[in-house]
């Protein structure tokens, strides 16, 4: 059902008054979203790990997992829109139980799907064939990968994963995933391991390139670069340290205005594991759900989420620092 009746500009009143608020309207910028390209699912916060940068707050005790009944919701919305590309994400989305049965849903319907993928997953008990089946239906794999050495690895995602995230990447490619040709595509994702912003996206991919394939043989597509969010488990990393307000001062002081065109928001959607919509999927563990309440995404039509005000706090500056930041990697 469409919102004709309801105020679609409605943002919750603390919005407008945040510093990053203020900041576009210094720079006369607004944040609207023309357009819808992708639909991010976060189909639940279930994951084989418990990183300390997580924004998701993800780990193996988490019991939110998206129900078949909401995947079918989901799915209805997707056929009666021209959305490509879905984006699906958690926790370690694989682990719900029906993520295969949602992958060969989309691809049925012709559309691209994105997997955010924490690598180590493929390890877990019953899912030895995961690579296989992600060959199988050209699933697109955007996997998390902080650095190419074992212990600033370790470090932030835990003793023994750089070993078994590397075991898993020489998996991928021995069934074609990486390597030229071949069509299937395996991007990694860099975030800094501590307070800073990430170094330049090609720079350090030229790296990573040179590195795993010197030491692994390991091929890969592309590499993401990341800011950390100062939100979740990462804020709390940041306030334990004492080092939070120096880090969004970082933010703050790197503020691009020609990020905001590119702005994941302005052309994606996001969902969580109930259905509910979102701007983003910061937004979404902040709980600041678009329109400024809770709706449902069979509630709305695509026409619905276009032109529509986009919810800001002062985490974004975290998506608008330096080069900016996305789930697609750098924005300038």
């Amino acid at each position: 059902m469409a919102l004709a009746a309801m105020d679609l500009m409605q943002i919750a009143s603390d919005d407008h008054k945040t510093d990053f608020a203020n900041k576009l309207r210094d720079e006369q910028l607004e944040l609207t979203r023309n357009r819808l390209d992708i639909l991010q699912v976060n189909v639940g916060k279930l994951c084989n790990q418990a990183c300390h940068h997580c924004h998701v707050d993800a780990s193996p005790i988490r019991t939110e997992i998206m129900t078949r009944e909401t995947i079918d919701h989901i799915l209805s919305f997707l056929g009666t829109s021209d959305i490509q590309t879905v984006d699906i994400t958690g926790g370690a989305p694989e682990l719900i139980p029906d993520f295969r049965y949602f992958v060969e849903q989309i691809r049925e319907q012709g559309r691209r799907v994105m997997v955010r993928c924490n690598l180590t997953v493929i390890f877990e008990l019953g899912q030895e064939d995961l690579p296989e089946f992600y060959r199988k239906h050209e699933v697109e794999l955007v996997c998390s990968l902080p650095c190419y050495l074992e212990e600033n690895v370790d470090e932030q995602r835990g003793r023994g994963v750089f070993t078994k995230s590397i075991r898993a990447l020489q998996i991928l490619n021995e069934i074609g995933y990486g390597r030229p040709g071949t069509g299937l595509e395996l991007d990694l994702v860099y975030n800094p391991v501590g307070a800073s912003l990430p170094p330049p996206q090609a720079e350090l991919e030229a790296d990573y390139k040179e590195e795993l394939r010197a030491r692994y043989n390991i091929d890969f597509n592309k590499l993401y670069t990341i800011t950390n969010m100062p939100i979740s488990r990462f804020e709390e990393f940041l306030k334990r340290r004492g080092i939070y307000d120096s880090y969004m001062q970082t933010l703050r002081d790197n503020f691009n205005p020609h990020t905001i065109d590119n702005l994941m928001c302005r052309s994606l959607i996001s969902v969580g594991w109930q259905g509910e919509v979102y701007d983003c999927d910061f937004n979404q563990m902040l709980d600041m759900h678009s329109f400024g309440r809770e709706v449902k995404l069979w509630e709305l039509t695509v026409e619905d989420l276009i032109g529509c005000d986009v919810r800001v706090r002062d985490h974004c500056f975290g998506c608008t620092a330096g080069a900016g930041s996305s789930c697609g990697g750098e924005l300038v």
